[in-house]
């Protein structure tokens, strides 16, 4: 869990969690479309929301996944009538608080601890989309599924006696989604990696038995989990 985005969590949870209701999410909704207008920021605070976006000819793109105590920010700040740059879709029973876009802006612009939060904060999701776009180019996509996999480890890995468990149900198509490829490519490169021993999975979740093999495929530099995540 990385430092700067709990802190900016927990001033405005501190701040706002009094005069706001949480709202509770299944699964598969939709909380906003890409180019609606903006009109809540979220706060959530249990589960997992994907974001990302559908290309002209329908295919899926999942730019990062969050999961609990982080803030959902996904528009032009300070903006006259801005609108969502990306769809957030609730991958698993989620909690979350809806903060009015005014409300939270005016807290930020008048709150000097909260603004420099909030700039740290932005400043590290910066770094790791850059490192990410790194990565999947430079690596292509048999290594772009490597540096992902590594990621989801780093945000949702658990250690098992078999290895680190990704604990995130994830079906094939969206593992594909998440690297940018098709889901034949990402099936054979996964068959790939089950045929090696390398990973196993089921019920819908991975387990990572070498993790070793994933960072030498990406001349891995063993980053901070607070640059090399999947948020």
């Amino acid at each position: 869990m990385q430092n700067n985005s709990l802190s900016i969590y927990s001033l405005i949870v501190h701040f706002f969690q009094k005069s706001e209701p949480v709202q509770k999410i299944k699964a598969g909704t939709i909380l906003f479309q890409e180019k609606d207008p903006v009109e809540n920021v979220f706060l959530l605070l249990k589960g997992s929301f994907a974001l990302g976006r559908v290309h002209l000819r329908g295919k899926d793109f999942i730019l990062k996944i969050l999961n609990e105590r982080e803030l959902i920010v996904e528009y032009q700040l300070f903006q006259a009538n801005p609108r969502y740059q990306f769809y957030a879709k609730a991958l698993t029973d989620c909690e979350v608080l809806a903060i009015k876009k005014d409300l939270f802006e005016d807290f930020i612009l008048t709150d000097s601890e909260a603004m420099n939060a909030l700039a740290s904060w932005l400043s590290t999701g910066y770094i790791k989309a850059q490192m990410k776009c790194q990565d999947l180019i430079m690596n292509g996509k048999k290594g772009g599924l490597y540096s992902i996999l590594i990621r989801l480890c780093n945000s949702y890995g658990v250690m098992t006696e078999q290895g680190i468990l990704i604990d995130l149900p994830l079906t094939h198509q969206e593992l594909a989604n998440l690297t940018f490829g098709t889901r034949e490519v990402i099936q054979r490169a996964l068959k790939e990696l089950r045929e090696k021993g390398i990973i196993t999975y089921e019920n819908q979740k991975f387990t990572i038995n070498n993790i070793h093999y994933l960072k030498e495929g990406v001349d891995c530099q063993n980053c901070s989990y607070e640059i090399c995540g999947i948020n």
